[in-house]
């Protein structure tokens, strides 16, 4: 599909959105936040109370980020609050995958 005409003031503004929303994921990744990292929201219960609300959903997308470290087998994710820095918990696990051959 080939697009005609002028760029209307309608494709302007869509653009800049497209634009912010992608210039946002790419700080987002950047800076580790929960919601670039995969964690599901079932995971996302960061008072832990046993719930995942809207409100700490959305926390993931701007006050927490994770931080993920791998002493061989075990991969642990360190969640903190990004303005204090303060540790929210530590998720590890150990993964058993196919060996790297030299």
């Amino acid at each position: 599909m080939i697009l005609r005409g002028r760029f209307t003031p309608r494709r302007k503004v869509l653009l800049g959105v497209v634009v912010l929303i992608l210039a946002w994921l790419a700080w987002a990744g950047w800076a580790g936040m929960a919601i670039t990292q995969g964690v599901e929201f079932k995971d996302m219960d960061w008072n832990g109370d046993g719930t995942a609300t809207r409100d700490e959903i959305a926390q993931s997308f701007y006050a927490v980020a994770v931080k993920t470290t791998v002493d061989g087998h075990r991969k642990c994710s360190t969640f903190y609050w990004r303005g204090s820095g303060e540790q929210i918990r530590v998720d590890c696990r150990t993964e058993f995958g196919s060996a790297k051959k030299d």
